[in-house]
């Protein structure tokens, strides 16, 4: 009889089952939860994980009425795990636009075309957090249990553009829930943002600023009663636009590419009149090693000298608060890390092809987490280029691609032990 040389991660991989996995992401995205309103998805995501193999599942409000999921297994013998998502999508009024009259006008129907999942927040990312569930239910599947810890930790309240929401509070308050005392930081941390099967190390930093400028309003038919804010909005944006290109002088990032500056929004007058204000939005590109508070000096300092100049007032509010005041710092964990290197074996060992390592294209929260001692990267499926639009959609070939390096790489980190066996196999 020929001997089995499987490995317990292997087995544990090939335990994912592809139509219970399909069936989790489709009951996921027809549970709509646009930020703020998280609670009926928390609770099915709750629900789910206690049908797995997990020791402890809990519902924790981060406040009033929006719940994180925080779920617990394996045991203190091997290396400690975090596997994090967040459970709210961005709304689809630009999905309903799109696609009314069609078969595809409901966005939380989850229809299936060409082999991939139409829906939204199929991406962004309910995807990864099936992928969480059902990689546990494999090791479970398969007969083992895990020897090293595993945290589960899915969050209300990551992303931005719903009123007053988009601040991260609930990986605030899971950090500070659960990371806040000394030698309580796991050792690693995937974050189950899209990365096409893709390992992202590193991530950019970003600052938000709105600038008002405030002159005074006058007739036009006497037009020196008055201060043209507009007038100086022009100076304005012609310093932001060389500070731009200052960034981009400087040297690129590997994996990131460039700094930038880029102005979103602009607003100013409407009567037939002086324009007495003059608003502007932008938002900043940073790379790791940039510091945020300089950054955000240095725009104060641009709108004060054009104020100055133009006799207006300047106010500068920086209006997306991260993990810092002024926005999100940027991250990045070394390519030779332990934990990326175990990720980048299983992605090989389950797929046969290289795995790629890059960056992210977008700023999420595993800042909060490297904050409270958790390295980590993002990995999933999905293609965050289609995220945030009416063409939002999973390729399930990759969904199950990837849950199953997911689930192969836990045993491999954690190490495994069948019950009753008492020894846990580690995978390297």
């Amino acid at each position: 009889m020929k001997a089995n040389l499987r490995s317990p991660a292997d087995e544990i991989a090939a335990a994912v089952n592809e139509e219970e996995l399909v069936g989790l992401v489709l009951e996921a995205v027809r549970i709509p939860s646009v930020t703020p309103h998280e609670k009926a998805f928390a609770e099915w995501v709750g629900s789910r994980m206690e049908e797995g193999s997990w020791d402890r599942v809990r519902l924790v409000d981060a406040e009033p009425g929006r719940p994180n999921v925080y779920a617990e297994t394996g045991r203190a013998r091997g290396r400690s795990l975090v596997l994090a998502g967040h459970l709210d999508t961005v709304h689809a009024d630009d999905w309903v636009r799109e696609w009314g009259g069609t078969d595809r006008s409901d966005p939380f129907i989850g229809r299936i075309v060409d082999g991939e999942i139409w829906a939204r927040g199929v991406t962004d990312q309910k995807a990864g957090v099936c992928s969480i569930i059902e990689a546990v239910r494999a090791v479970d599947r398969a007969g083992y249990r895990l020897a090293g810890r595993l945290t589960g930790l899915l969050v209300c309240d990551e992303e931005s553009g719903q009123p007053g929401t988009g601040l991260s509070v609930g990986m605030r308050a899971a950090v500070s829930h659960l990371f806040n005392g000394p030698g309580e930081a796991p050792d690693f941390a995937i974050y189950t943002e899209p990365t096409t099967g893709a390992i992202y190390t590193a991530q950019m930093g970003f600052l938000i600023a709105d600038i008002t400028l405030d002159g005074q309003s006058a007739y036009f038919g006497t037009p020196e009663l008055g201060v043209d804010a507009l007038r100086a909005g022009h100076a304005l944006l012609g310093e932001l636009w060389d500070r731009n290109e200052t960034l981009k002088v400087g040297e690129a990032h590997d994996l990131l590419g460039e700094r930038f500056l880029l102005v979103t929004h602009v607003e100013s007058g409407g009567n037939i009149a002086v324009p007495g204000d003059f608003r502007l939005s932008l938002i900043q590109k940073l790379l790791p090693g940039d510091d945020l508070d300089s950054q955000a000096d240095a725009l104060r300092d641009i709108a004060a000298r054009v104020a100055d100049h133009h006799g207006v007032s300047a106010e500068v509010v920086f209006s997306a608060s991260r993990d810092h005041p002024v926005g999100g710092t940027p991250d990045e964990v070394p390519a030779d890390h332990p934990g990326v290197r175990s990720l980048m074996d299983s992605i090989e060992h389950t797929t046969g092809g290289r795995a790629r390592i890059e960056g992210a294209p977008y700023w999420s929260e595993k800042p909060l987490l490297r904050a409270a001692g958790i390295p980590g990267v993002y990995f999933a499926p999905g293609d965050i280029a289609t995220c945030h639009t009416p063409f939002e959609r999973l390729p399930i070939q990759e969904l199950i691609s990837a849950t199953r390096t997911l689930a192969h790489f836990v045993a491999s980190w954690c190490g495994v032990e069948a019950p009753g066996r008492g020894r846990p196999e580690e995978e390297q």
